[in-house]
């Protein structure tokens, strides 16, 4: 399957097949396609367009391209669809977990009326389990279809049920090895398994050395562990130590995706999850409590400035160099908190006490500052000006910047200690304040320098 570029050239041929009917054209062009190749395509057609298109797939590549469509796309395009089709032509085709996540965007009443359709009573059982757990967590995760032998089994026997269980999942991963309560033991290796006698049984050949998570596990700490130990697929247990089901890595990557966006949006001062097909509605409210803050920020920088009026109106050019200031600190602020934000994200802070944390900050800082100081201090001398301004000027970049980057480094680690997410410290808020005081540091040495010097 080549490499697929969506051109705008494409698009319009292919609504022209559509117009016309051509069933077997738009076919041939869309056995080609990946499912994620279908799926950016939905987003320059219309919903009718969509339908035509979906009811020409096979109803397992249907499946997979209603996964990768985005969550709008997928709810409006769903809306149009009887509750029928969509557990028949739809959900009857998905993993358990992927299956839990499309009808978990509808309302609970049309999540009951596509349930009713499954025919297959335990797959809606193992549907509705999942509905139950939050969707940051393991158990929202997680999906029900596995491979899992009885320790007290034999080869024979476990190659039998073996077969009759692959049947429903696409990858196979690991063999899980569980007691007859369902508790989980261990691993299975296919190899030890292929190379033993029919009489053996696998508690003489499995593996007891299994990481797994509970259902209740955060979902970030399920990524980190499964980044740690290089998994591909993690077991989930219940409360009492029963085999749950199992997280593979391609679940743990869209999780990451999600929350590396998520805060992104937060570093950049959007609050909620939005999209930018989202109403103007949603966007505005999103994006109004930081411009609101930064607002209040800017009101309280002029109180901070005009305070120093006295000393503007004699030196003016004090004014020229303030921009490059609140943009010091303010880029410094965010390198630090982002950096302490990005740490802990990946649960690499260690065993350090934060003291160590923000010492080793402070020596960063130090060099940085100091480097940037003797630059601004060589500018101003070159430049030919006062020795007042250019004391200011480099006095003034070295104290922000130390501040800024202790700042940016206390306040995640803060909020961290207090349970909230540490990624609304990389937006307006560090920068804001860091503007206020910085302005203030700036001011108040320029005032000192001077009325010594001048």
């Amino acid at each position: 399957m080549a490499n697929f570029e969506l051109t705008r050239k494409f698009v319009e041929e292919l609504k022209t097949l559509i117009e016309n009917q051509d069933k077997e054209a738009v076919s041939r062009i869309l056995e080609d396609l990946h499912p994620a190749d279908i799926a950016e395509l939905f987003e320059e057609i219309s919903i009718d367009e969509a339908k035509y298109i979906y009811f020409l797939l096979d109803d397992d590549k249907a499946a997979d391209v209603l996964i990768e469509l985005d969550e709008n796309d997928r709810l409006q395009f769903l809306d149009s669809l009887p509750s029928e089709v969509i557990a028949r032509r739809f959900i009857d085709k998905m993993n358990s977990d992927d299956a839990a996540d499309v009808i978990s965007e509808f309302e609970p009443s049309r999540q009951q009326e596509v349930l009713s359709y499954i025919e297959d009573v335990n797959v809606a059982g193992d549907i509705v389990d999942l509905l139950n757990y939050d969707e940051n967590t393991a158990g929202g995760l997680m999906a029900k279809e596995l491979i899992k032998v009885k320790e007290n089994w034999s080869i024979p026997t476990c190659l039998r049920s073996m077969r009759r269980q692959a049947e429903n999942i696409d990858e196979v991963y690991y063999v899980y090895v569980v007691d007859n309560n369902g508790t989980l033991k261990g691993t299975l290796s296919l190899k030890k398994m292929l190379l033993s006698t029919s009489g053996t049984l696998v508690s003489d050949i499995y593996n007891p050395d299994v990481i797994s998570v509970g259902v209740d596990t955060p979902a970030e700490e399920v990524s980190n562990i499964m980044d740690k130990y290089g998994l591909v697929a993690l077991p989930v247990v219940d409360p009492v130590g029963r085999l749950a089901g199992r997280i593979t890595i391609d679940d743990v990557v869209d999780f990451m995706r999600e929350e590396a966006g998520k805060d992104y949006a937060l570093a950049s001062g959007i609050t909620g999850d939005v999209e930018a097909s989202d109403s103007i509605w949603l966007l505005t409210r999103a994006r109004i409590p930081w411009l609101f803050i930064g607002l209040i920020g800017g009101l309280f920088g002029s109180r901070v400035v005009g305070s120093f009026g006295g000393i503007l109106d004699v030196y003016p050019q004090l004014a020229f160099f303030m921009p490059l200031i609140a943009a010091m600190g303010g880029n410094v602020g965010i390198q630090s908190s982002a950096i302490v934000v990005q740490s802990i994200a990946a649960g690499t802070m260690g065993l350090a006490s934060p003291v160590k944390k923000l010492m080793k900050e402070l020596s960063v800082a130090i060099l940085n500052a100091s480097v940037l100081a003797g630059l601004a201090f060589v500018y101003n001398t070159l430049i030919g000006s006062q020795e007042a301004l250019t004391l200011t000027v480099s006095g003034a970049m070295f104290s922000v910047i130390i501040f800024a980057s202790l700042f940016g480094a206390i306040v995640p680690l803060f909020l961290n200690k207090i349970k909230i997410d540490p990624a609304v410290a990389t937006g307006p808020f560090v920068t804001t304040l860091n503007d206020i005081i910085g302005m203030g540091i700036y001011l108040t040495i320029g005032t000192f320098f001077f009325n010594w010097l001048v």
